[in-house]
């Protein structure tokens, strides 16, 4: 089997290792303070960075690819293409949904960054299927090679970006992704060969490579213009931020006290939140516990996480609002902790591992 020449343009290959970074910063910015959004907002803004990340696997690879030079014509299956990228996306969001829509431990995170990472392999591989006229000869060292770096880099970048949500996290997350896409397209590209085929199999339309340039090229502006946009709120002194300084100067003369809607025995009532000790979630509902009394409220928690966050309320579990004013004490067991109100028969609110931090520091 003779194998073919095979060299890469410097510049290109460049080009698209910034177009994975890009498109990690693009994504992991997207995901930030997702816990103060609604449900409806939440999965809008993990399907964009679903698109960005999975999209800029997608056009880190082929950018790479538009470098790829060889003593001989040759083509893309457009509709292997086009698989490619939807694979990454699809694979890219359930890690996604996994850190968002469940609790968020570390088993959670290193379970998403491999899914990730075998995600970016299976989107290289996937792509490659679609070479027409010539044929890639892969070798079990590279495939192994690249699989493990895969996982390792990407474990290792949402662990640092989803460790802390600070933006000096995911600004190092957006690093290690970068990397982990770079590294995995060439160390899988270090252990691949080509030979010539007088005809392939064709299961979509052909593409050449200046067909494959347009759509690329269109697909990463669109990277980088999103990657402006996000850019606009690490900013100092931009206008969220202005306006978040002065709207507490504001509230505090005319914002009146919350009065959350409950029932008692089919009668509407309304509490004040500084009377409630916590709120925990009941299915499509929420129970508001008071001292004196357990009160049914329509609110779903997703509305009295929204409505109560801004008073001062901890959000201690994914189903769990606590006014800190009312905690007598906190007990840690291992990695876990409740929180007690007082003595005299109040039931306790659990805090989850996630949470653990930030109730100890706010307590504290």
């Amino acid at each position: 089997m003779e194998f073919l020449d095979v060299n890469h343009n410097s510049f290109l290959v460049v080009m698209s290792c910034i177009v994975a970074f890009a498109a990690g910063f693009t994504g992991l910015s997207l995901t930030r303070d997702l816990a103060s959004k609604n449900d409806f907002e939440k999965k809008m803004l993990i399907a964009l960075a679903s698109v960005a990340l999975g999209g800029g696997i997608w056009a880190m690879h082929f950018v790479a690819m538009l470098g790829l030079q060889m003593p001989i014509l040759f083509y893309y299956d457009a509709a292997i293409t086009l698989i490619s990228a939807l694979t990454a996306i699809l694979i890219v969001s359930a890690a996604l949904i996994l850190l968002h829509f469940t609790e968020r431990t570390t088993r959670t995170i290193v379970i998403s960054g491999a899914i990730v990472g075998s995600g970016i392999l299976a989107m290289h591989y996937i792509g490659m299927a679609g070479l027409e006229l010539c044929r890639a000869v892969y070798t079990t060292e590279g495939i192994v090679v690249s699989l493990l770096a895969a996982i390792v880099l990407c474990v290792v970048a949402f662990g640092i970006a989803y460790g802390e949500r600070t933006n000096k996290n995911i600004f190092l997350g957006t690093i290690g992704f970068a990397a982990a896409v770079a590294s995995v397209h060439f160390l899988a590209m270090a252990g691949t060969n080509f030979v010539a085929v007088p005809s392939g199999s064709e299961f979509g339309p052909l593409m050449s490579n200046e067909t494959l340039a347009l759509g690329v090229i269109f697909f990463s502006f669109m990277i980088f213009g999103a990657c402006l946009w996000v850019s606009i709120t690490y900013l100092p002194g931009s206008l969220e931020e202005q306006d978040a300084v002065e709207e507490p100067q504001e509230a505090e003369v005319i914002q009146p006290i919350l009065q959350i809607p409950c029932e008692r025995e089919g009668a509407k009532v309304f509490v004040a939140a500084d009377d409630v000790l916590f709120v925990r979630a009941d299915g499509h509902y929420t129970q508001v516990y008071t001292r004196a009394e357990r009160l049914f409220c329509a609110w779903p928690i997703t509305e009295a996480t929204k409505r109560l966050l801004p008073k001062g309320f901890l959000q201690t579990h994914r189903s769990y609002l606590v006014n800190p004013a009312k905690v007598v004490r906190f007990e840690r067991s291992k990695d876990k902790g409740i929180c007690i109100f007082d003595d005299d028969g109040s039931p306790s609110a659990p805090v989850s591992r996630s949470k653990l931090k930030i109730v100890q520091d706010t307590l504290a």
